[in-house]
Protein backbone atom coordinates (compact mmCIF):
# COMPACT_ATOMS: atom_id res chain seq x y z
CA UNK A 1 0.00 0.00 0.00
CA UNK A 2 0.79 3.43 -0.90
CA UNK A 3 0.36 5.97 1.78
CA UNK A 4 0.30 9.76 1.19
CA UNK A 5 -0.24 11.73 3.77
CA UNK A 6 -1.80 15.19 3.59
CA UNK A 7 -2.07 18.38 5.38
CA UNK A 8 -4.64 18.25 7.87
CA UNK A 9 -4.66 14.42 8.30
CA UNK A 10 -4.75 13.32 11.82
CA UNK A 11 -4.53 10.46 14.01
CA UNK A 12 -8.56 10.22 13.04
CA UNK A 13 -7.37 9.76 9.77
CA UNK A 14 -5.17 6.74 10.05
CA UNK A 15 -7.13 5.44 12.02
CA UNK A 16 -9.75 5.23 9.15
CA UNK A 17 -6.77 4.47 6.74
CA UNK A 18 -5.94 1.43 8.78
CA UNK A 19 -9.61 0.08 9.72
CA UNK A 20 -10.81 0.44 6.06
CA UNK A 21 -7.44 -1.49 4.70
CA UNK A 22 -7.99 -4.50 7.21
CA UNK A 23 -11.15 -4.93 6.31
CA UNK A 24 -11.62 -4.43 2.90
CA UNK A 25 -12.84 -7.58 0.69
CA UNK A 26 -11.04 -7.09 -2.06
CA UNK A 27 -9.89 -10.97 -2.13
CA UNK A 28 -11.60 -13.69 -3.95
CA UNK A 29 -13.84 -16.57 -2.23
CA UNK A 30 -14.08 -19.93 -3.12
CA UNK A 31 -16.64 -18.54 -5.80
CA UNK A 32 -13.66 -16.08 -7.15
CA UNK A 33 -16.06 -13.06 -5.78
CA UNK A 34 -14.27 -10.30 -3.85
CA UNK A 35 -15.43 -11.28 -0.50
CA UNK A 36 -12.47 -11.70 1.80
CA UNK A 37 -10.38 -9.12 3.50
CA UNK A 38 -6.21 -9.19 4.31
CA UNK A 39 -7.40 -10.19 7.45
CA UNK A 40 -9.24 -13.16 6.33
CA UNK A 41 -6.43 -14.81 4.36
CA UNK A 42 -3.81 -14.41 6.62
CA UNK A 43 -1.85 -11.64 4.69
CA UNK A 44 0.63 -9.11 5.24
CA UNK A 45 0.63 -5.40 4.17
CA UNK A 46 3.91 -3.24 2.45
CA UNK A 47 3.03 -0.20 4.02
CA UNK A 48 4.98 2.64 1.53
CA UNK A 49 5.11 6.39 1.79
CA UNK A 50 4.71 8.21 -0.99
CA UNK A 51 3.80 12.06 -1.02
CA UNK A 52 3.68 12.11 -4.93
CA UNK A 53 -0.04 10.97 -4.38
CA UNK A 54 -0.65 14.07 -2.60
CA UNK A 55 0.50 16.01 -6.30
CA UNK A 56 -1.76 18.04 -7.65
CA UNK A 57 -2.16 18.07 -11.48
CA UNK A 58 -5.11 20.00 -12.00
CA UNK A 59 -3.14 23.04 -13.34
CA UNK A 60 -0.30 23.41 -15.43
CA UNK A 61 2.54 20.76 -16.27
CA UNK A 62 4.21 19.95 -12.80
CA UNK A 63 2.59 18.61 -9.92
CA UNK A 64 2.03 20.70 -7.08
CA UNK A 65 2.58 19.50 -3.78
CA UNK A 66 1.48 22.10 -1.72
CA UNK A 67 -1.15 19.38 -0.03
CA UNK A 68 1.39 17.00 1.53
CA UNK A 69 1.64 17.77 4.87
CA UNK A 70 5.40 18.79 6.56
CA UNK A 71 7.45 15.72 6.75
CA UNK A 72 7.51 15.26 10.18
CA UNK A 73 3.82 15.14 10.65
CA UNK A 74 3.75 12.67 7.75
CA UNK A 75 5.99 10.07 9.19
CA UNK A 76 4.42 10.03 12.50
CA UNK A 77 0.89 9.49 10.80
CA UNK A 78 2.93 6.84 8.33
CA UNK A 79 4.36 5.40 11.71
CA UNK A 80 0.66 5.72 13.39
CA UNK A 81 -1.05 3.98 10.15
CA UNK A 82 1.70 0.98 10.86
CA UNK A 83 1.16 0.56 13.81
CA UNK A 84 -2.81 0.22 14.11
CA UNK A 85 -2.59 -1.95 11.26
CA UNK A 86 -0.41 -4.62 13.24
CA UNK A 87 -2.52 -4.12 16.04
CA UNK A 88 -4.99 -5.90 14.19
CA UNK A 89 -2.95 -8.73 14.04
CA UNK A 90 -1.37 -8.37 10.90
CA UNK A 91 2.66 -8.56 9.87
CA UNK A 92 3.39 -5.01 8.50
CA UNK A 93 6.89 -4.72 6.56
CA UNK A 94 7.53 -0.75 6.27
CA UNK A 95 9.75 1.33 3.59
CA UNK A 96 12.38 3.82 4.68
CA UNK A 97 10.30 7.14 4.93
CA UNK A 98 11.34 9.87 2.86
CA UNK A 99 14.12 7.44 1.31
CA UNK A 100 14.37 7.46 -2.63
CA UNK A 101 13.28 3.55 -2.86
CA UNK A 102 12.89 1.62 -6.14
CA UNK A 103 9.77 -0.52 -5.56
CA UNK A 104 8.06 -3.03 -8.03
CA UNK A 105 4.48 -4.51 -7.64
CA UNK A 106 2.82 -7.07 -9.40
CA UNK A 107 -0.96 -6.12 -9.70
CA UNK A 108 -3.12 -9.62 -9.15
CA UNK A 109 -5.74 -8.56 -12.58
CA UNK A 110 -6.77 -5.04 -12.89
CA UNK A 111 -7.30 -4.41 -9.48
CA UNK A 112 -6.20 -0.90 -8.14
CA UNK A 113 -7.82 1.09 -5.15
CA UNK A 114 -7.67 4.53 -3.61
CA UNK A 115 -8.79 5.12 -0.09
CA UNK A 116 -9.34 8.53 0.66
CA UNK A 117 -10.12 9.43 4.57
CA UNK A 118 -11.65 12.50 3.64
CA UNK A 119 -14.08 10.40 1.64
CA UNK A 120 -14.11 13.39 -1.09
CA UNK A 121 -14.90 10.44 -3.66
Amino acid sequence: MYLGVGKGDSDTDATFIAEKLVNLRIFADDKGKMNRSVLDIGGEILLVSNFTLQGDCRKGRRPGFDGAAEPAMAEQLYDKTAQLIAEKGLKVAKGVFGANMQVSSVNDGPVTFILDSARSF
